[in-house]
């Protein structure tokens, strides 16, 4: 396929309004592809690219897109993975320049069109209103098989586009072979958020509290003395962790996969900032000096499969029981509590050992790979700050002509200066 008329689908997806009709455009699309361009053109509809990350910073994007584009759109969707394929391996002396080189050679052969979308999904800017919920029910429109079976075969796997393809190529058969195993990551259940703990009372009745760390989420697989770890998004970050490895291979379980989050700690037990945790984590060179200086402690509040028999099935109050049996210390504080004072209490406490909330989790509830629902709720402690907006962005695909990205930022009362803080990309209103 050319990269042109999935660049032609995404734009006519991204003006569209009904995801019906989003579902549709997409599922044509999918219907035309060969089998091994279905997991590239899943991920790029996704605004990703199959490699991750390769290396490619803007300064690099903004020398490929001042190159003058073709006339006429000649690229093949394989030809462009192939070419992403090259840049990821790129590495040493003068790996910046070869990279540039790579890309202005692609972007030259590009028309205008096909230029634009490849810096916005390089640059991670491909907003189109194709989500990997609108993608997967694509998916199952394009294949004839249920979408239900293929959001959860997703999840498993944590891979849509090797979803698809088997969906695409073999039917709802080939589904039923992603259920979750180990050493292959699945996507983490995620909470919505809650006003305070009695509104989470109100929703559950009685609720498993526990703290809600700001660390760096992690998933562990062990096997015997074979120990990975994953990070959020699901890469093998192993290396980068090496107290991680030494914490759960001691444990007495043979076989099991764990859900929770790693943080660097004060010598009296306090957490540090979210930042000084994601300085050591994922980094891979100088580990054993970091390590020194910032070392990483692992807590965990789930428990998805042990000794050959997935969990993800069964309520939270087994898992953690269960959790609690096979990690000891290791389990993240947690204590099942039914009366808003005593919740309020462990809130206060939680924060005043300086974390930064409470989650509430249902106690009947399935772990949700890959879902964002009600079944867990992340209480925390309400921060305001009166800020000023320094600057926008023209917006893209559903934002396309309106100001975007908005910077915010306050006075530097020292220097009498204004200082951006970060952005937004939720918008204003006129309230005061």
């Amino acid at each position: 396929m050319r990269l042109q008329e999935l660049v032609d689908v995404s734009n006519a997806v991204a003006g569209a309004r009904g995801r019906l009709d989003k579902i549709g455009k997409l599922a044509d699309l999918l219907k035309r592809l060969l089998p091994d361009e279905i997991p590239i053109a899943v991920a790029y509809l996704s605004g990703s690219l199959p490699q991750g990350r390769i290396g490619i910073g803007w300064s690099v994007i903004s020398q490929a897109r001042a190159v003058t584009p073709a006339a006429q759109p000649s690229l093949e969707l394989r030809e462009v993975h192939d070419r992403f394929e090259r840049l990821a391996s790129i590495g040493g002396a003068g790996a910046t320049r070869a990279r540039a080189q790579q890309l202005i050679d692609l972007f030259s052969r590009a028309a205008e069109t096909e230029q634009d979308f490849l810096v916005r999904l390089l640059s991670g800017e491909l907003r189109q209103g194709a989500q990997e919920g609108v993608l997967a029910e694509a998916v199952a429109k394009a294949a004839g098989v249920p979408a239900a079976a293929v959001r959860h075969a997703a999840m498993m796997c944590g891979d849509l586009g090797s979803v698809a393809c088997a969906a695409l190529v073999e039917g709802v058969s080939a589904l039923s072979r992603y259920a979750i195993q180990l050493f292959r990551p699945v996507e983490p259940m995620l909470a919505s958020s809650a006003e305070s703990v009695a509104d989470a009372l109100e929703a559950f009745g009685e609720a498993a509290f526990e703290l809600k760390l700001d660390g760096a989420r992690i998933q562990v697989h062990k096997s015997a003395d074979e120990v990975r770890v994953f990070s959020r998004a699901l890469h093998d970050v192993t290396a980068a962790v090496p107290e991680v490895v030494e914490a759960v291979r001691p444990l007495a379980a043979h076989d099991v996969i764990l859900d929770g989050e790693v943080l660097a700690l004060q010598p009296d037990g306090a957490p540090l900032p979210f930042q000084e945790t994601m300085r050591r984590f994922g980094r891979r060179l100088d580990v054993d000096r970091l390590r020194s200086d910032l070392p990483l402690t692992p807590f965990f509040f789930d428990c998805l499969y042990a000794e050959g028999r997935p969990l993800t099935g069964e309520p939270q109050r087994d898992r953690f029981a269960l959790l609690e049996n096979i990690t000891g210390a290791l389990a993240v504080p947690h204590r099942i509590i039914g009366d808003t004072r005593t919740a309020s209490e462990f809130f206060e406490r939680a924060i005043g050992s300086g974390h930064e909330g409470v989650m509430a989790k249902a106690l009947d509830a399935p772990y949700a790979a890959g879902s964002r629902g009600s079944a867990w709720l992340k209480i925390k402690k309400v921060r305001t700050l009166d800020l000023i907006v320094l600057a926008a962005e023209w917006g893209s695909g559903r934002r396309r002509g309106w100001l975007s990205n908005l910077h915010l930022g306050a006075r530097d009362p020292e220097r009498n200066r204004l200082v951006m803080l970060g952005k937004t990309f939720k918008g204003m209103t006129d309230a005061p």
